[in-house]
């Protein structure tokens, strides 16, 4: 369990907020951010980068926040679904009445929901009603006609120009979802396509911490994003865009790379104009790799994360939450730094407490379970499974 820190968030926040600052004002004052992933809570990046504060950037938007509105986005079929987010445990539209709350607690108000891909479905007028009832304004957004193939139908007045335009003031809109596939991007051009009929310049633009788009592919802690997104087969791979644009090397994600020709020529329909954008990468505001301060602290913390992801993907398995081909994908990317499971300084203890539970009669009706932890100053501390705890809750 290392103890040094690898991340510097003051030096990171400095180096975020300028480089946002700087692209909201190429765009006329008038830029739309999407952010992936989370905003807040963002365990995966505090695991992954030893020092990172989970809440940073939350910290980030309350520093600009007299620049900023927000938009949350979330799927009509997410919330009828009743689609659950894995860490938390709570359905989307749960979290996205957490979010309104935990923005808030941040002295941050929610300008806006939007349902999209909406087509009257039951919970979804439920999931509406109760937010106008608690003061939320709230949009409800159609599919787009034409996409992904007709553009004209896209861009067009039957297209976007065929959802209601979202009032915002702030030069910053941050658009963010509870999970892929909420709408955020299509929200973001369909505002973009309001504003040009306006005559207002706008511009698009996108914050995603993972991968780090300036650390090579062999780096582990963009690997470890590989691990965190295996069940959505996420691929790390050199942005050819960038690299036949600027021949310069950078890292993106096999979605991101293979949407961005699409994308371009919407955003270039909206525009009228060539895009400013060259490559995926461009679109990018992402600076947490220049709050990388000791990379051997971030390489090992990233082995150990690659490894538990490993671990977690075994048991959602065994629980049957996913397929053989997802735990085998996740084994092949443990294997591809030359992990395995024992290099977790806990996996033999645990083991080794099994085998005496076993061997002293313990355990429970023929079941024996072994736990283990690692406290801060190194000690392991084991526990074995009885009639009366699970081995986990024995430590």
């Amino acid at each position: 369990m290392p103890d040094n820190n690898g991340f510097d968030n003051e030096k990171y926040l400095i180096e975020q907020s300028h480089e946002i600052l700087n692209r909201v004002q190429r765009f006329n004052d008038k830029l739309y951010l999407e952010f992936g992933g989370k905003i807040m809570f963002d365990y995966h990046a505090s695991r992954v980068l030893p020092g990172f504060d989970p809440n940073v950037k939350m910290r980030l938007l309350q520093k600009l926040k007299d620049k900023i509105d927000v938009i949350l986005c979330i799927y009509a079929g997410d919330i009828e679904r009743k689609k659950v987010r894995a860490d938390f445990g709570i359905t989307y539209d749960a979290d996205a009445l957490k979010s309104i709350d935990d923005f808030k607690e941040w002295d941050i108000d929610i300008t806006a929901v939007v349902i999209t891909r909406f087509t009257n479905q039951p919970s979804a007028k439920a999931f509406k009603n109760k937010l106008e009832r608690r003061g939320v304004k709230v949009y409800t957004h159609n599919f787009t006609k034409g996409y992904p193939t007709d553009i004209d139908l896209i861009v067009s007045d039957e297209g976007y120009g065929s959802n209601d335009y979202i009032q915002t003031t702030k030069p910053i809109v941050i658009v963010t979802g509870p999970g892929p596939g909420s709408g955020k991007l299509a929200t973001c051009l369909g505002q973009l396509y309001h504003d040009y009929k306006r005559g207002i310049k706008a511009g698009y633009a996108k914050f995603e911490t993972f991968p780090i788009w300036n650390l090579p592919l062999s780096k582990k802690v963009n690997i470890a994003y590989e691990a965190a997104t295996v069940d959505l087969k996420d691929v790390n791979l050199i942005d050819s865009h960038h690299l036949e644009a600027y021949n310069e090397t950078t890292v993106n994600y096999n979605r991101d790379i293979k949407a961005f020709p699409l994308l371009k020529k919407i955003i270039e329909k909206i525009t009228g104009e060539e895009s400013f954008y060259k490559s995926p990468t461009d679109m990018g505001v992402n600076r947490a790799g220049f709050g990388i301060i000791d990379d051997n602290v971030v390489q090992e913390a990233s082995h150990q994360e690659i490894i538990r992801r490993f671990f977690r993907c075994a048991v959602e398995y065994a629980m049957g939450f996913v397929d053989k081909d997802i735990l085998e994908r996740s084994e092949l990317i443990m294997k591809k730094i030359d992990g395995k499971p024992e290099d977790r300084k806990v996996v033999i203890p645990s083991r080794k407490a099994a085998e005496e539970a076993k061997l002293h009669g313990k355990g429970n009706e023929g079941i024996f379970c072994g736990a283990a932890l690692e406290l801060k100053g190194g000690t392991i501390i084991t526990g074995k499974n009885s009639p009366l705890m699970h081995a986990g809750s024995s430590l």
